[in-house]
This record gives C-alpha cells, structure tokens and sequence, in this order.
C-alpha cells in the first residue's frame, strides 16, 4: 500500500503557482481522502494562458472533442484557484476518473467521498455547474468574477484569512480523531493480547486439541452431578471442566 507521504509526493509538482489558500485546502484534501482509503493524484493545478488556449482550440480548430468553454484567461485556473484531481490506483501510477468506482468497499463512490472532503474545504466543485460538467475540477472563486480576475483583482485579506480558518479547523479536528483512533487502536490491540493469553490458557485457539486429563476430569463432574448428559462436549466446555477439576471443586472418583 502507498503510504501518504508518496501519494503527496505524486501530486507535489502541480501545486506550484496555486494561490497559499489553494496549496492549504490541495494538501488538506490529499491527506483527509488518503485517510478515508481513497489515495488521489492532483493531473492539472495553474494553467497558462497559451496552455489554456490549446485546449480551448480541442474539437474546434484541433482534433479531437471539446473539453472545455473556456479560453485563455476565462478559467479559474489560470489564476492559480484551481484543481483537478484523479483517483491514484494501488500501483501508484495508473489514474482512475471512473466516478462509480468504490475501491475502499465503503458503498460510498470513492468521486463522492473526494467531492464531500474537497466542499467541506471550501471548495466549489465543477460537478455542480449546469452546462459543461467538469468532474475533475475544484475551484475557489473568493466570489470573484473571472473578469475581475482579468483586471487583476485578487482576494482580499480578510477573505484569505476565512479561508485559512477553515482548513485549519479540518485539519485540527482530523488530528483530534487521530489521536483517538490512536488511543483505541491501543486500547483493541491490548484487549486482543489478553484474549490472546486468555485462549492460550484455555486451549480453544488453534488446533482441535483437548485439556490433558480431561477424562478424569469429566468423569468426575459426572460423578458429582455437574454434568448431567453423556453427549458430546466442546472443546471450550471439556477445557472448563479440566479448569474446574484443577481449582479441586471436583473430587475425582465421588459419588
């Protein structure tokens, strides 16, 4: 299995040139997804202008279909304030855009559980949009239309700072249920250890295998009336009685 610090390391080179708040809330999202089991891979962060334009020119005046209304300074993209993303298979190279896929067995699409993350980041999902659907892509507007964009505004301060408050407070509750997941993880695997030493003692882990003397002992708690039946015992019941037998509450051979 990939471990976290190599599926970041996948998508580490698109975060170049993505506006503070959107390398926050791309990081943020990458480790919440690869902790709910889904592993995801950043395929497009800031687009240039001409890098726009190319595909724009895709199904007009370029082979192949169109995949975006978008020209060159009309995508948030290129602004640096936005992402596409992909689903990173086990092999750590081969990308999945398949949006019913349910790798991690969850019965929630692994798309959907991305798409929850991402919007509780504060993302905007182009899922939602109403006329070209762009499943891949996550954007942060700060409500700025892109032609204010095109005229050079940017987000303010203050809405940087809201922005930042959000993942910040994310990423800190993710922490907290780390850190209980942690104490129970513990806490489970010292339950286990002593069930561990538990059937140890009373030999019903493993092989089919019975409580040495345990004739003696059971005919001995026939013999004061404990057991009431010749039928058949488990192996858990042969293995209480030789316990029972041990502690002396029976005595061998009464009547």
């Amino acid at each position: 299995m990939l471990t976290l610090d190599q599926v970041k390391l996948k998508s580490q080179a698109r975060l170049v040139g993505l506006h503070p708040v959107l390398v926050a809330a791309t990081v943020a999202l990458i480790e919440r997804c690869y902790a709910r089991g889904v592993p995801i891979v950043i395929t497009q962060g800031l687009r240039t202008i001409a890098e726009q334009d190319s595909l724009y020119a895709k199904g007009r005046t370029k082979p192949g279909q169109i995949v975006t209304n978008a020209k060159g300074g009309h995508s948030y993209h290129n602004y640096g304030l936005a992402i596409d993303f992909g689903l990173l298979q086990l092999d750590g190279r081969n990308v999945s855009w398949d949006t019913t896929r349910d790798g991690d067995s969850d019965r929630v699409a692994d798309w959907q559980e991305v798409v929850q993350e991402a919007k509780a980041l504060g993302f905007e999902w182009g899922g939602d949009w109403t006329s070209i659907k762009d499943y891949p892509h996550f954007q942060m507007s700060f409500g700025l239309a892109l032609s204010a964009l095109r005229q050079g505004y940017q987000p303010t301060a203050a809405q940087v700072k809201a922005a930042f408050a959000v993942i910040d407070k994310l990423q800190e509750e993710a922490s907290e249920d780390m850190s209980k997941i942690a104490e129970l993880e513990q806490v489970v695997e010292e339950q286990e250890g002593r069930i561990a030493a538990l059937e140890k003692r009373l030999n019903i882990s493993g092989k089919e295998t019975y409580a040495t003397g345990y004739k003696d002992a059971l005919e001995a708690a026939k013999a004061a009336g404990a057991v009431t039946t010749s039928a058949d015992k488990s192996k858990l019941e042969l293995n209480m009685i030789q316990i029972l037998f041990n502690l002396g509450l029976f005595t061998k051979g009464a009547k």
